[in-house]
């Protein structure tokens, strides 16, 4: 099965997995701006392959009904996406993404953390006025305060 990896793995490991892995171009984006010293060991070892519009359209509806979607960046969406279109395992460090895996149904492993215990809904709650809202916004609508991601109960 092919290994899926996101950025966050990466940075954990010292070595490339012996296993068929891709990335997306995005994680490949992300090393550079890190300016991250394993790009220049693994650059053209890296298999790149994007995931196709209707697993992203899958993996971003999947996120925002848990409350995902405003913790996840477009390359991490992309992961998640593409570990769908191959049937594939995603490697990542990253909780949201092994949330929204774990919903999906979709395998992950962690790589330099233990990994998610249980699946995790969220809401956002405006640190000014205090109304909570089911997806994050940059600004609050009635204040204009941001936003701090919780946990629903």
């Amino acid at each position: 099965m092919t290994l899926v990896l996101d950025t966050s793995a990466l940075f954990s490991m010292e070595d490339l997995p012996q296993e068929d892995f891709v990335v997306p171009e995005g994680v490949v984006g992300e090393l550079r701006r890190y300016k991250d010293h394993r790009l220049d060991r693994w650059g053209e070892l890296l298999r790149v392959s994007e995931c196709t519009k209707g697993s992203l359209a899958k993996v971003r509806e999947a996120a925002a009904k848990s409350g995902d979607i405003g913790r996840l960046s477009d390359v991490d969406l992309s992961v998640i996406a593409l570990a769908l279109d191959l049937k594939g395992i995603v490697l990542t460090d990253d909780y949201s993404i092994q949330n929204v895996c774990k919903i999906m149904g979709i395998e992950y492993r962690p790589v330099g953390t233990e990994g998610i215990k249980k699946t995790e809904k969220w809401n956002y709650r405006c640190n000014g006025c205090g109304k909570w809202y089911p997806e994050k916004m940059n600004d609050c609508p009635i204040c204009g305060s941001s936003m701090k991601a919780h946990r629903k109960r």
